[in-house]
This record gives C-alpha cells, sequence and structure tokens, in this order.
C-alpha cells in the first residue's frame, strides 16, 4: 500500500535502514536517520539533527536537491487540510527572520500531513 500511496501523493513511512544506504554520503558520522516519509518521489527526513528534504527531479531522478534545515532554524509551521472542493493538503515551514514560507510541500487528501506535522512538531520543541 506504501507504494500506491506514494503514487497518489500521499506520504507514506519510508525505510529508515534502506535510505541510510541512499543518503550516506549527505549524513554525518555522527548523525542518525530517524524517521522519513515518501511523497512521490521526494522524501521528509528527519535525523537526529535536522530536517532534510530530498527533491528528486527531472525524467529520470538523478537530478537531486538536499535541502539541510538545523531544526533550531525553523522558526513556524502550518498545515492547511483539504477541503470539500480543494483535494490539496498544504505543509509550509518558516525558517528564521523570513517572512514567507521557505518551503512548501503538496499532500493529497489524507492524514498523512498530520503525522508528518506531529513529527515535525517533536522534532523542533527538542531544538
Amino acid at each position: 500500500m506504501g507504494f500506491l500511496n506514494g503514487l497518489m501523493g500521499n506520504a507514506s513511512a519510508a525505510d529508515v535502514k534502506e535510505l541510510e544506504k541512499e543518503l550516506n554520503k549527505i549524513i554525518g558520522t555522527n548523525e542518525q536517520i530517524e524517521l522519513a516519509y515518501k511523497l512521490i518521489r521526494d522524501l521528509i527526513v528527519f535525523t537526529d539533527l535536522r530536517l532534510i528534504l530530498v527533491d528528486k527531479q527531472g525524467l529520470t531522478g538523478k537530478k537531486v536537491e538536499y535541502l539541510s534545515v538545523p531544526y533550531k532554524s525553523i522558526s513556524r509551521f502550518s498545515i492547511e487540510t483539504a477541503g470539500h472542493f480543494d483535494l490539496d493538503a498544504e505543509l509550509k515551514i518558516w525558517i528564521s527572520g523570513a517572512e514567507l514560507p521557505a518551503i512548501s510541500k503538496q499532500f493529497k487528501k489524507d492524514s498523512s500531513i498530520y503525522e508528518v506535522q506531529k513529527a515535525l512538531a517533536s522534532y523542533v520543541a527538542k531544538a
């Protein structure tokens, strides 16, 4: 069901052990991946030190952007849930000092946005 959820634009939990191999070039020596969500081809990765957003681009997905955000730099975040006519939910994250959200991710109408928001809230509170 995780693969189908990913295709539908719903975030699904990703296998942390697999991601450790995939992200070994950008994860610090003493850094641990604790939680991750897959959103179509993109990833939202929670480590013990930072939030990593992986944006796979292009037709093949070989071009990849890794956006690293220390939890202490996140000043606020919000979720906008889907309605009857608007079928997309949205997560927005503001970085310290920014007037506009630096990060915006679209989710389909499901409960996965709540799981991601809950994880984000607990990691930001610890920072």
